[in-house]
């Protein structure tokens, strides 16, 4: 596909039938596709031509096709994609933990890049980046019309080089430039403290490679400072998820041995899977099992200890794994609120020595069979953001708000609901009042902070006091097929 097609017309259909018919070919070996659409081949590579032809000037045609390839996987899910060579270095670099960059979450919102979370102690961060910021341009290029990916790109970098980013900062109704440094990131996904006596929080931010590694060492470091702990509060909250053997790896440290962690299901017969709470599904290699280290260390208390899981509407993927296995186990109290709903497994497929495709393979289920997908995991007990209620959590995205989300594949797609608009213009009235008082009182309080309202309930609830649950939140259903 990659060589010149120096003729338009019916000679390129040969070219780009040979090549398909070369991917297609591995393909049937693994069984699962049909005949080619030889009349849909045929537009496709006319369109090429004509373009290659008859466009007002010349156009790169590696480009038009790796522009075809992303246009086609694009249009599946939210979480399909085409991995040119710099976009799966980032990516592996994403996964390992370590990438250079300015240090920011992102996500898109009205064709802008939404700042979700500055990394601590990264560029942007140290810049005074703020949740919900809007990057409007990325040097000299707006980034209106460019995709998430292409801004990522943007971003990305050699260390010590400087980028220049316009912040739109809604809450104070202005734009401002930004001038960063690129640096090595090294994002830190698991905190934890002792926040009182006998009582511990640990944090999960991500699962990445090293974050199994840092876990076990953190719960081994909590019990030596600790030893008779009488409960724990385990915090997925804003845990977009990563890797799949850390989250059963993680579901494994609290769990008996060799249970149901979690399920796929897909088309292809390996995307039909059981995952145990046994280390051939999450060790690397013979002579590392950190959770074996860890349980061995800490007499298996971990298993037994009083726990609560926090989650919210940012707790995705691999975190609603982990979340619903215990949740299914009753080995735990769930509070917080409803989880963001993605339920899909991505499957990384080199293409080359250095392009990929990244697709979605199956759905995710709990060990009880509940498809996380678009509906997400629903606590026991739902908590406000704040004693004074809920901020912005109405304002938030979930899997069941993107454009071409997968179906639940149990049940029907939830409507618009009306109370849920309504929410999110009260919020959005209540973002503006807040825009008016002082920073400091603006923001929420970072979590395990003393003022860390959800985390205060949860102690409460480790200690049987009286917890403050919410009013006003409730299930986000997923509306039944009508017959």
């Amino acid at each position: 596909m990659g060589q010149k097609l120096k003729i338009a017309g019916w000679i390129s259909v040969g070219a780009l039938a040979g090549a398909l018919t070369t991917v297609s070919l591995q393909t049937v070996a693994r069984g699962n596709i049909g005949p080619l659409p030889l009349e849909e081949l045929q537009q496709l590579a006319a369109v090429f031509g004509m373009v290659k032809s008859d466009y007002v000037e010349p156009v790169d045609e590696k480009k038009l096709i790796t522009e075809a390839i992303s246009g086609m996987v694009a249009s599946l899910d939210p979480h399909s994609q085409y991995f040119d060579k710099k976009s799966f270095k980032e990516f592996s670099e994403g996964t390992s933990g370590k990438f250079v960059g300015v240090g920011i979450e992102i996500s898109q919102e009205d064709g802008l890049v939404k700042i979700v979370s500055p990394i601590e102690g990264s560029p942007a961060d140290r810049a005074g980046l703020k949740p919900n910021d809007l990057i409007t341009k990325i040097d000299d290029t707006p980034v209106k019309g460019l995709s998430l990916n292409e801004a990522v790109k943007r971003m990305r970098g050699e260390p010590k080089t400087k980028v220049l980013l316009t912040i739109f900062r809604k809450s104070e109704n202005r734009s401002f430039p930004v001038n960063i440094v690129r640096e090595e990131i090294k994002t830190q996904s698991v905190k934890s403290k002792i926040v009182e006596p006998g009582y511990g929080w640990i944090r999960v931010s991500q699962f990445q490679e090293r974050t199994v590694d840092d876990f076990a060492r953190k719960i081994e470091e909590m019990y030596k400072q600790e030893p008779q702990l009488k409960g724990l509060v385990l915090d997925l909250r804003n845990d977009p998820g990563g890797l799949l053997d850390a989250a059963v790896a993680l579901s494994a440290a609290f769990l008996p041995e060799n249970v149901t962690v979690v399920t796929t299901n897909g088309q292809l017969e390996e995307s039909k899977f059981t995952y145990k709470a046994t280390p051939q599904f999450w060790r690397r290699n013979s002579s590392n099992d950190p959770i074996a280290r860890m349980t061995a260390a800490t007499g298996g208390a971990l298993k037994k200890v009083p726990l609560v899981v926090l989650v919210n509407e940012g707790s995705a993927s691999a975190s609603e794994i982990v979340a619903g296995a215990l949740q299914d186990y009753k080995r735990g109290t769930l509070m917080g609120s409803q989880t963001f709903g993605k339920g899909s497994v991505q499957t990384v497929r080199q293409l080359g020595p250095d392009t990929a495709l990244k697709i979605t393979t199956a759905r995710y289920y709990t060990p009880k069979g509940r498809a996380i997908q678009a509906k997400g995991i629903v606590p026991e007990v739902m908590l406000d953001e704040t004693e004074n209620g809920n901020v912005f959590s109405a304002l938030r995205t979930r899997e069941a708000d993107l454009e071409k989300h997968l179906s639940n594949g149990k049940e029907a797609e939830d409507k618009k609901d009306p109370a849920r608009e309504k929410a999110r213009e009260d919020a959005i009235k209540k973002l503006e009042e807040e825009s008016k008082k002082p920073v400091a009182e603006r923001r929420l309080p970072e979590f395990g902070s003393d003022k860390d309202f959800q985390l205060i309930q949860a102690l409460n609830q480790l200690k049987g006091l009286p917890v403050k649950a919410s009013t006003t939140l409730a299930e986000r259903k997923v509306e039944k097929k009508e017959d």
